[in-house]
């Protein structure tokens, strides 16, 4: 199940996802925590407990809550770069990460920023795309620091190469979650990056 934490907040901040699991070996994840809101407070409504915190990259809208979902459930926080202050563990590009019931992977996305990351689960049809692609054929601003539209363009192809299931449901950092033919979504974004100036 999969729940936007930041639905409806007018807050400087960027979509904030709890997944939970049915099975009783899945986690509780919060997948961007999000910004300038409670987001330890929106976790409570749904459960008790969290067991990791997940990153799709580090700008501030997506990361401002995690020492506060951190500190309040003693959860570990998994990003794409160890080095940062907020990252207890790194998740390789490639590698898994195990979210609600389904094991998800790590493609490494760059483009927007270099740390980025996209999450991938084959069997439920499930991608997490942080701020690479949104709904409706939009995509990630390359006009901030570590921003470069030929590097997202190259990662919207990549993370195509690896959408190799039947694509049912598309999380993004920003805006609405589609869930009516989502790959063409992610293709329409590929389009849009290669045409705008």
């Amino acid at each position: 199940m999969i729940t936007n934490l930041a639905q409806g907040k007018r807050v400087f901040t960027s979509n904030a996802f709890l997944v939970t699991p049915e099975g009783a070996d899945g986690r509780t994840v919060v997948v961007d925590p999000g910004n300038e809101f409670d987001a330890v407070a929106a976790v409570r409504e749904h459960v008790d407990d969290v067991d990791a915190v997940v990153l799709t990259h580090t700008h501030d809208d997506h990361v401002g809550n995690v020492p506060a979902v951190s500190e309040a459930f003693d959860a570990d926080v998994w990003g794409f770069d160890p080095d940062h202050e907020l990252v207890d563990h790194a998740i390789e590009d490639g590698g898994t990460v195990r979210m609600g019931d389904h094991d998800y992977l790590a493609v490494h996305t760059p483009g927007h920023k270099d740390d980025h990351l996209c999450f991938y689960a084959r069997e439920p049809g499930v991608l997490f795309a942080g701020d690479l692609v949104f709904a409706n054929g939009s995509f990630g601003r390359t006009d901030l620091a570590e921003g470069d539209r030929e590097t997202l363009i190259a990662s919207i192809d990549r993370l195509l190469d690896r959408l190799d299931g039947d694509l049912r449901e598309m999380h993004t950092g920003h805006g609405p979650s589609v869930t009516r033919d989502p790959r063409r979504h992610v293709e329409l974004a590929g389009e849009a990056a290669r045409s705008m100036p």
